[in-house]
Formats: C-alpha cells, structure tokens, sequence
C-alpha cells in the first residue's frame, strides 16, 4: 500500500500522471499479494461499464476514499 500516496502526490508517472487522475473511487483489501495482483488483473480484463457499475454500487457519490484507507 505505500506506492497510493505517490500516486496520491502524481510523484509516479504513469496512467494516473497522465490522466490527471487523484481520486481512490473504489478499492479492495487483500491478505496477501498474490490474491491482490490476481483481481486487479481480473478488474483489468472487466468492460469499463461493469467497473463503472461496482464503483457506482459501492461509491455512488464518487467520494475521494483515500482517507479511509490505512496505510502499513
């Protein structure tokens, strides 16, 4: 989880520097890494509308979560 305030801070280039991206809509706790990587690659794989959907159900004012995570 340390690399989310980089991103946070557009301190990493990449997909979220490039689209002005700094909002955490939407995000998932895992136990272990491997269970992480596995479902971001199947999120990766979703149509955006199914994703658009799940943020909607779960975030549907679109609030900026990034306060409710803990950082380790």
């Amino acid at each position: 989880m340390t690399v989310l305030p980089q991103h946070k801070n557009k301190e990493i280039e990449g997909f979220t520097s490039a689209y002005n991206i700094n909002r955490l809509v939407y995000y998932e706790v895992h136990n272990e890494m491997r269970s992480a990587i596995a479902r971001e690659k199947q999120l990766k794989k979703w149509k955006r509308s199914w994703k658009v959907e799940m943020i909607e159900k779960n975030n549907a004012d679109r609030r900026d979560l990034f306060s409710d995570i803990q950082l380790t």
